[in-house]
C-alpha cells in the first residue's frame, strides 16, 4: 500500500483561540476536521516571530542551533544566518519518494531556494502574483513622534476568490490533482500569510461577524506594572487606541482566521470527493500567535504571553487512527519528527531538539515533560527563555526581572509571581529545568553564562563540560 500523503496547513500569526472551547472565532471547518483528529491543547512555538519558528519547524532544532534567530529582513546576516548544513524533514520525505511542493509564505531563510529543502515545486511570496484590491474600510494606528501610520485591518470589495489564501490553496489542489494517482505519495505544504497583520479581508467574511459581541481579552486592561518595563513601553504604542477600535481590529483578525477556515473546508471537500482524505496525514499549525489585545498589546514579538506562544496544532492521522485531545506539551521542534514517525520515514539526521510525540498520542509513551522557547529580541536584541512544565511557566529575562505564572490560578497571566516567596521553590524548579534543557540542546552561550556579571538567574547553568579556546581567558590562580 502506498504511504500516506501529507498536507501541512500553516497559518502565520494564528493564536490558540481558534481552537479554544470558549473562543469567538468562526472556524466551522477546523472544528469538523478536529472530530477526526488529535487536538494538541498544550502546543507552543519555540519562538514568537516568523523565521526562527519556521526554521525550527523545518529542522526540528531550536533557533540557537539553526542560526536564524531573527527574521530574514530585519537584521544583517551576521546577526541571523541559516545553517544550510542541517537536514530537514522535507529532504527526508523526498528521499522516501514523496513529491514535495510548497505554496505560500516562506520566510525561513534568505536564499528562497526551496530545492535545497527537497521541494520540486514552489511558489512563495517572491512569486505569488499581487492583486489590486478595492478597500472599503480601514482601521489605522496613527503614527506619533515621527513614526508612520500603520494600517491594522480593513475590508475590500472583492470576494474570497481574490484573496492570496484562495490562490495558494488552488495551487496546492492543482499539485495534488496531478500526483494523486501516481505510485509515489505527495507532500503539499500550504502556508498562508493570513492572519498576519494587516488583517485585510473580503467584506463578505467580515459581515459574518455582524451583530456578534467582540470580546477583548481578560488581560486587556493589565497595566503590566509587575512585569518587565519593556512591556509597559510597548503598551504606550496602543495607549491612544480606543476600546471600540481595539474591538474592530480584533474583528478584522477573527475574520482573517475565518477566511483561512473557508479554504480548509474547500480542501477537505476536494480530498473527500477524490477518496484522498482517509490516507492523508493533515497537520494544521501556526508559526506563532498574536497578542490580539492581551495585556493591551497587538501583533507579536517581545512579550512572553501565551497569546504569542500558545499555537493551534491538529494532527489528522491516516484513517483517523487516534482522535481526541492531547494534553501533554508539544513544541514546534516536535512536529516534523512526529510527522516522519507517522508515515514511517527516516528521522532528520544529526542533532535535533525535538522528538516524536506519536507514542504519547497512542498512549504508549510519556511525551514531553518540559517545553522550552527561545527569544532573541528582534532588532533590539532582548534575550528571553521560556519554560513550561505542567500548568506552570517561568520566563528568564536577560534584560529585566523574570516572570512566573501558575496557569491553574492565573490563566490570563495577570499577576507576575516572581517575587512571591511562596513560589520560590517552583521558580527554582522550573529554572533548573530550563538550565537542563539549555545544556541538553547545546546552547553554549547560555550554558556557559557563568561570568560574574551574568550571575543573576535563580539557578546557575549546568555548564557544558568541554574544553573551549575561551578557557585561556579564565586563567587559574
Amino acid at each position: 500500500m502506498k504511504r500516506p500523503n501529507i498536507i501541512y496547513l500553516m497559518s502565520d500569526q494564528m493564536n490558540y483561540e481558534v481552537m479554544a472551547e470558549d473562543g469567538q472565532i468562526l472556524m466551522p471547518n477546523l472544528r469538523k476536521l478536529q472530530r477526526d483528529a488529535i487536538s494538541c491543547r498544550q502546543a507552543h512555538t519555540v519562538n514568537a516571530i516568523c523565521s526562527p519558528a519556521r526554521a525550527s519547524l523545518m529542522t526540528a532544532t531550536l533557533p540557537h542551533r539553526h542560526g536564524m534567530v531573527d527574521v530574514t529582513h530585519a537584521v544583517p546576516p551576521y546577526r541571523a544566518e541559516y545553517n544550510y548544513s542541517l537536514d530537514t524533514f522535507s529532504l527526508a520525505l523526498k528521499e522516501e519518494g514523496y513529491h514535495c511542493a510548497y505554496y505560500g509564505k516562506w520566510h525561513v531563510e534568505r536564499q528562497h531556494c526551496l530545492e535545497k529543502f527537497g521541494y520540486e515545486e514552489w511558489e512563495t511570496e517572491r512569486e505569488i502574483p499581487k492583486t489590486n484590491l478595492t478597500p472599503i474600510a480601514r482601521t489605522i494606528l496613527k503614527g506619533e513622534r515621527g513614526y508612520p501610520d500603520r494600517v491594522m485591518g480593513g475590508t475590500y470589495k472583492e470576494g474570497i476568490e481574490a484573496s492570496e489564501e484562495y490562490y495558494c490553496y488552488s495551487k496546492a489542489i492543482d499539485f495534488i490533482n496531478r500526483h494523486k494517482d501516481g505510485e509515489n505519495p505527495f507532500f503539499a505544504f500550504i502556508s498562508t500569510y493570513a492572519p498576519h497583520d494587516p488583517y485585510t479581508v473580503p467584506k463578505c467574511i467580515y459581515d459574518m461577524y455582524e451583530g456578534m459581541d467582540i470580546r477583548l481579552p481578560e488581560s486587556y486592561w493589565d497595566t503590566c506594572k509587575d512585569k518587565p518595563n519593556i512591556y509597559q513601553r510597548l503598551r504606550t504604542v496602543w495607549e491612544n487606541t480606543s476600546e471600540a477600535d481595539a474591538k474592530e481590529i480584533k474583528r478584522y483578525y477573527n475574520s482573517y482566521c475565518t477566511l483561512v477556515d473557508t479554504q480548509i473546508g474547500r480542501l477537505m471537500e476536494y480530498l473527500k470527493a477524490n477518496d484522498l482524505y482517509d490516507n492523508t496525514l493533515i497537520v494544521v499549525l501556526s508559526d506563532h500567535g498574536d497578542f490580539q489585545g492581551a495585556h493591551g498589546l497587538f501583533c507579536k514579538g517581545v512579550g512572553s504571553f501565551e497569546e504569542g506562544y500558545h499555537i493551534p496544532l491538529v494532527f489528522k492521522l491516516p484513517n483517523s487512527e487516534v482522535t481526541g485531545d492531547y494534553l501533554g506539551h508539544i513544541t514546534t521542534c516536535d512536529i516534523a519528527p512526529t510527522t516522519l514517525d507517522i508515515v514511517g520515514a527516516r528521522q532528520i539526521k544529526g542533532a535535533t531538539d525535538g522528538f516524536s510525540i506519536l507514542p504519547a498520542f497512542r498512549g504508549k509513551g510519556e511525551g514531553r515533560k518540559v517545553a522550552l522557547a527561545e527569544f532573541f529580541g528582534q532588532r533590539y536584541a532582548v534575550t528571553q527563555r521560556i519554560v513550561w512544565k505542567d500548568h506552570r511557566k517561568y520566563v528568564f529575562n536577560g534584560h529585566d526581572f523574570d516572570e512566573y505564572y501558575d496557569h491553574m490560578k492565573d490563566p490570563h497571566e495577570l499577576f507576575n509571581q516572581i517575587d512571591n516567596p511562596q513560589c520560590r521553590k517552583d521558580i527554582e524548579e522550573l529554572c533548573t529545568e530550563m538550565q537542563a534543557e539549555i545544556a541538553r540542546t547545546e546552547d553554549d552561550t547560555m550554558a556557559e553564562a557563568t561570568y560574574v556579571m551574568l550571575r543573576f538567574a535563580p539557578v546557575a547553568p549546568k555548564k557544558i563540560a568541554k574544553a573551549t579556546e575561551y578557557e585561556i581567558y579564565n586563567k587559574p590562580f
